[in-house]
């Protein structure tokens, strides 16, 4: 029974969803905002748990799962997501016939993404992966007479299926060489791998099925499209949450099983952590969609997170694990802003082809000051400005490369963050300094408050740094021991 209570916050999410689903059943559309509320509390029930029970340790399924501090950091990140998803979603799915799919969808997804986290097995992570890819699969196509979100949905579906299809096939040969699934037991047996064409190939297709997960360039094309397309709330879903579980995944896989083979595979990292923090940034100077241009962003903060992988010391690690959770509030919060902005501009111009577009975001606040601080928050967190959580973050990851030796690639690092404050502040520049005709909108509640608890996660982690620098240092010991 104990160990049955290590996964209990995977219970509660799991259990919530097939109420909320039942419970949706027997409720008429007006009354369905009840579920968002219910799915908010078994989020805030399972992170308690979480919170509660950091730093346990112990194992299940014959070592098939893990917990540890790695796997509650980011199931503390994933739930997190979740929480500000599920809030904000009260309002996106108001009147909607099918809110209670919605809520099970996000929650099944967030079940899938906390078993990633945990699995300590090829074969369990694979599942897990699948659970929740299946989910947010459905989530982008949510609206079914928007053809922007149908599009998102089937190159969502088409990509990941392709890149579900080269991780099962590198784990083939990884089983094939060692004669196990078992993320320990590949790292005892790492040696039937090591100087064999079959292990360069098994970790070819690792990286690519990884790299299409994390949206690596140039594993990248569907991001942008899906992005943009999605529901604002399900682009936050998938860039804070989704995105997460494709590095907790890579991090078991190659610190963990394949740590023997890291000659070859830092030198992959090292090229595509340039590539992709470049492109992303230099591609998000020419957007005019809000949306797109996160998207691209979101490219280049992964490329940030991917130097942990080429530095690989215990506080690059914590600096790439402390990134995940800053990135979570700050990429988060800033999907929903726009969310709150989309919906404005459809209660204004229904006929709007891109709501997303800067000039919705003119005098922004003025008409709406509480959405334009925030995101002037969350932008200006994503360059790493100080006092912020993507300040904090960067410094740990950047100064621990440089400690390293890898000047160069810090230097990199440092150019392309530079370079994104120009398009984060063009935005500020529509929100503060452009002027606009329209007048003051209400807004919506539930958008509010998913905002303002980004916002506070974003400036707790700023300019309280430690406790959550601690937790990310144990996550990263999990990885590497001291």
């Amino acid at each position: 029974m104990a160990d049955i209570m290590l996964i209990a916050p995977e219970m509660i999410i799991g259990i919530t969803g097939l109420v909320v689903l039942i419970a949706g059943l027997f409720m008429g559309a007006s009354s369905k905002n009840a579920l968002g509320y219910l799915a908010t509390l078994g989020c805030i029930a399972a992170l308690a748990l979480v919170l509660s029970s950091f730093g346990t340790e112990g194992t299940l399924l014959a070592g098939a799962l893990s917990i540890d501090a790695l796997s509650q950091f980011f199931k503390l990140v994933f739930l997190s997501v979740s929480l500000l998803v599920c809030i904000a979603s009260v309002k996106y799915t108001e009147g909607n016939d099918n809110a209670e799919i919605f809520y099970t969808l996000v929650l099944f997804g967030t079940l899938g993404m906390m078993f990633v986290a945990s699995a300590n097995d090829l074969i369990t992570l694979y599942v897990a992966f699948e659970l929740a890819s299946l989910s947010t699969y459905a989530l982008a196509g949510f609206e079914k007479k928007n053809a922007r979100s149908v599009e998102a949905a089937m190159k969502y579906i088409l990509i990941g299926a392709l890149s579900s299809a080269l991780l099962l096939l590198g784990i083939s040969f990884v089983y094939g060489a060692t004669a196990t699934t078992s993320i320990p037991g590949i790292a005892a047996n790492i040696d039937v791998l090591l100087n064999n064409p079959i292990g360069i190939l098994a970790l070819v297709l690792l990286i690519a099925g990884f790299g299409f997960k994390i949206a690596l360039v140039p594993f990248h094309m569907w991001a942008p499209d899906t992005y943009q397309g999605a529901p604002s709330v399900v682009s936050a879903l998938l860039a804070a949450g989704s995105k997460k579980m494709g590095i907790i995944a890579a991090f078991k896989v190659f610190i963990v099983a394949l740590i023997a083979l890291q000659a070859d595979w830092r030198i992959a990292f090292a090229v595509l952590a340039v590539i992709t923090m470049s492109y992303g940034n230099i591609v998000a100077l020419s957007q005019t969609s809000v949306k797109r241009m996160l998207a691209y962003s979101s490219l280049a903060q992964a490329g940030y997170i991917s130097m942990a992988f080429v530095v690989l010391t215990p506080m690059a690690l914590t600096g790439g694990i402390l990134y995940t959770m800053a990135h979570g509030f700050m990429k988060g919060g800033a999907f929903i802003a726009v969310g709150a902005v989309v919906y404005m501009v459809m209660q204004r111009n229904k006929d709007s082809e891109v709501p997303d577009h800067l000039d919705s975001f003119r005098g922004l606040g003025k008409t709406m000051p509480i959405t334009a601080f925030c995101m002037m928050v969350f932008l200006f967190s994503l360059a790493g400005i100080p006092p912020t959580a993507g300040f904090v973050s960067k410094f740990v990851l950047f100064s621990s490369t440089i400690e390293s030796g890898l000047v160069w690639l810090a230097v990199i690092a440092i150019l392309n963050s530079a370079i994104s404050l120009y398009y984060y502040a063009r935005v500020v520049k529509y929100m503060y300094f452009m002027p606009s005709e329209e007048e003051r909108f209400s807004e919506p509640v539930p958008y509010l408050a998913a905002l303002i608890i980004a916002l506070v996660g974003v400036l707790a982690i700023g300019l309280w740094p430690e406790p959550f620098i601690n937790m990310a240092m144990q996550a990263a010991e999990v990885l590497l021991p001291l």
